[in-house]
């Protein structure tokens, strides 16, 4: 293996150590989108509004202005929703307990 092979797969392993402690990852670009829809993510996820108003920590009230588009998730509620899309089960899979 040459140097060069070597040298950057260290720095990928240290790159990825960092962001693993909550570290900036240099070159990283996150993609948020401006708008969101709620309601298909929902439908996705299987769960009727109390459940994943719930499951996201939010009010029904709040889940249905968005779902009705009255209003848009900002910030972090954004965020969890764009990664929802993605993966439906993500927050089961990240904060749900073993039965």
């Amino acid at each position: 293996m040459s140097n060069d092979v070597f040298n950057d797969i260290m720095s990928g392993l240290g790159e990825a150590l960092a962001h693993a402690k909550g570290e900036p990852s240099p070159g990283l670009i996150l993609h948020v989108p401006e708008t969101v829809d709620v309601a298909s993510i929902r439908e996705r996820t299987g769960l009727k509004r109390p459940a994943f108003a719930a499951t996201i920590g939010v009010p029904v009230a709040t889940l249905r202005q968005w779902e009705t588009r009255r209003r848009q998730p900002q910030g972090p509620a954004r965020v969890l929703l764009a990664m929802l899309e993605k993966n439906p089960q993500i927050v089961a899979e990240t904060l749900g307990r073993a039965s």
